[in-house]
Parts: C-alpha cells; structure tokens; sequence
C-alpha cells in the first residue's frame, strides 16, 4: 500500500488510535474513506477471480495516483468494467475504449484501459491453463524464511517490493499483462492477503493472521 498524503514525522511508529479507541495502520485511520478498507477488506485472503481481477486492474489504474483517488471510483469502475468479469471484459472493442475514454466516473488513461481489456484476454487464458485466477496467483504467496520476522513501518516504508512480488511481476509480463510492475504487483499481494502487512500493534493484525491460517489456498 503506497501511503500517500501522510508526513513521515506524523506516522511515528506507523500506526495511528481512532476515535474509536482502536489502533490502526497510520494509512488507514488517515481519512474515514480508508477506515473500513483497511478494517473489512485490506489484507483478507481472497480466492475469488473476479475480486482478484479487480484489484490487479486497480492497481494498474492507481500508478501515478493515490489509492484513495481509486477507491471512491471503485464502484464507477466496476459498473464501467461489467464486475470485472475478465469473459466479459475480454469481449470489449473499439467501441468499448472509446465509451470508458469517455466515462468521467473513472480514470480516463487510454492506456491504461486498453491494458485492462488485454489483462482480461490474459485471465481467461490463464484460468484455462489453471482453473482460476485464484490458484494462479496465490502459487506466488512468499514461503516463510522471505518475510520479515517482524512487519514494522520500516520495513514496509524500505520493501516496495519484495522477491515474491517481482517473480510475480516477471512472469505476468511473459504471459503478456501490462502494468503489472513490482511494486503494482506487491500492492496487490498486500490487498489480496497474500502477505499479512498489517504491521504490529494494529488491530487487524492478529485477525488477519487468524484469516490467513484457516484459509485454503487454492491449488491447480
């Protein structure tokens, strides 16, 4: 999660106490926007394709902005991209980039839509290859001895990304998605739960920690 907006001498030891009284992510107590993204969503495991599609895309429209611009847009985008429903959005032509180009609602970056009807194209390979976009991605959850013994704000604010996240990244290239660089990539593993990067003394932490143990990985 790129943390956008917050001075580094706010963030102390990155996290933040809410009106609430509970103790968050510095980013995601910044703005009541962020207050339950990061509370109900951010970190979760997740093993269904149209959410991954979803944030992957997302992700690719955020660089260059904040994530914040992206999510309150996020409900613009999906009624802009049918759900994300990559059989669908495969389908899109000419006539579907010059309706999004138009579209105000989202992010109007030619470029950047194209790339998401080609990663959708992409998506319907690869869960042909796979059986899902799910066992796909989460073949490239870290192992243990690559993950810090303790998730600190300095250790997150010096890994954008990680080996796991460029691996990813490399291999995504190969198949042929676009706007899949490590750091989009590595966001996308912290959103998608793939990694639990709630770092220590937030409130979420232990619950994701508890999500991801009982969470079965999808396979192949």
């Amino acid at each position: 999660m790129n943390i956008e907006g917050i001075v580094m001498s706010d963030l102390a030891a990155g996290l933040v106490r809410g009106d609430d009284g509970l103790t968050r992510c510095a980013w995601g107590g910044s703005t009541p926007d962020y207050i339950p993204y990061h509370d109900k969503e951010w970190g979760r495991p997740m093993a269904d394709d149209h959410r991954l599609f979803e944030k992957i895309c997302l992700e690719g429209f955020q660089s260059g902005l904040s994530w914040l611009t992206i999510l309150r847009k996020r409900e613009n985008f999906r009624a802009a991209f049918a759900g994300f429903d990559f059989s669908v959005v495969a389908g899109f032509g000419e006539a579907d980039v010059e309706r999004l180009v138009a579209d105000a609602g989202i992010i109007r970056h030619r470029g950047k839509i194209t790339s998401t009807i080609n990663n959708a194209k992409r998506a319907v390979e690869m869960k042909a290859e796979f059986g899902s976009l799910a066992a796909y991605f989460w073949g490239f959850e870290p192992p243990a001895d690559e993950r810090p013994k303790i998730v600190d704000w300095e250790t997150i604010r010096a890994n954008p990304t990680t080996p796991a996240s460029i691996r990813l990244s490399k291999d995504l290239k190969k198949r042929g998605w676009t706007f899949v660089g490590p750091t989009t990539v590595y966001a996308f593993m912290q959103a998608m739960g793939l990694v639990n990067d709630h770092i220590e003394g937030c409130a979420c932490r232990a619950d994701i920690e508890k999500k991801r143990a009982g969470f079965k990985r999808p396979v192949a």
